[in-house]
């Protein structure tokens, strides 16, 4: 049966990056990884390891994306959460035979093997959910 292992990050979108790096980084100290552009997403990402999880600070960097969308019905703040799971494709089947909405009927998969899916807000109390795999060792 598939799980959950833990919480991977928390995303927070914003309008610029670098007047949020100034709470996250300067003030509360956390070490700024990297900042990537996901031309995927529309997004520049900024990756700040916490603990044993992530704090992912998101710019929109189109002005049609979902994202810049979100930002501008909503403002800045917690944009998603997302878990780490053992075997997404299980966790897939899992939520599809209770009925819960996915956005996407596949999982993405990321250049450096990495999958993940987003549960749709409305099948989760508002709030957008991202479930995501790690690259598995080959055998």
């Amino acid at each position: 049966m598939a799980k959950i292992t833990g919480i991977h990050h928390i995303a927070f979108i914003v309008p610029e990056l670098e007047p949020a790096l100034k709470f996250w980084r300067d003030t509360l100290g956390l070490p700024l990884q990297s900042v990537e552009d996901v031309p995927a997403q529309d997004a520049r990402i900024a990756f700040l390891p916490a603990g044993g999880g992530e704090v992912e600070l998101v710019q929109p960097i189109t002005t049609d994306s979902g994202l810049a969308k979100s930002l501008q019905k909503r403002g800045p703040g917690i944009h998603h959460v997302c878990f780490e799971v053992d075997d997404l494709d299980a966790m897939i089947g899992l939520l599809k035979e209770k009925g819960i909405r996915l956005i996407g009927e596949e999982p993405s998969t990321e250049a450096d093997g990495r999958r993940m899916i987003f549960v749709h807000p409305a099948s989760a109390g508002g709030v957008l959910v991202e479930l995501y795999e790690g690259v598995k060792p080959s055998e």
